[in-house]
């Protein structure tokens, strides 16, 4: 076997080994990240526990004027609500793209109906959840109620 051949198939199996181990460190950074998106998740599922337990909260007449994600890999991010349609998912052209392998293309939408957002599944495998309930109809929205989709989760503030 000519000498260049041999060369070229060495550096071809030296570049597919240099791919693979690229992608498994890929893929323990982001379970690291999802990991401590969980730890984060639970934290803040322990303050809302605690801040029910406490007699003041949200007033339930207030207008949602935010929609700000609470747990996942777009934590702290923070969209104006106003009267257009809030189109949630994988897709480019979404208002809330997530970047969450358990979320649809199209996956959610929130529409505002008089004073007050309502959230319908748009199909979706993995399923939409408001407040630990798997949503199946369009549903109104309380103000602080956490819609989780996958991994990120988020809720209407005002």
């Amino acid at each position: 076997m000519p000498a260049l051949i041999l060369q070229l198939t060495r550096v071809g199996f030296l570049l597919l080994l240099f791919l693979f181990v690229y992608a498994v460190i890929r893929v323990i950074r982001s379970d690291l990240r999802y990991a401590s998106a969980d730890v984060a998740a639970a934290s803040s599922r322990r303050a809302r526990k605690d801040a029910r337990r406490q007699p003041t909260g949200p007033d339930p007449s207030a207008v949602p004027r935010v929609l700000v994600v609470t747990a996942g890999h777009l934590s702290g991010t923070r969209i104006p609500l106003n009267s257009n349609t809030i189109l949630i998912g994988r897709a480019d052209d979404s208002t809330l793209v997530l970047e969450d392998d358990y979320a649809s293309t199209r996956h959610a939408r929130l529409t505002l109906q008089g004073t007050s957002y309502w959230l319908e599944d748009l199909g979706s495998t993995n399923g939409t959840y408001l407040d630990r309930t798997r949503v199946s109809t369009p549903v109104p929205v309380p103000i602080g109620s956490p819609i989780r989709i996958g991994r990120t989760v988020f809720e209407l503030r005002p």
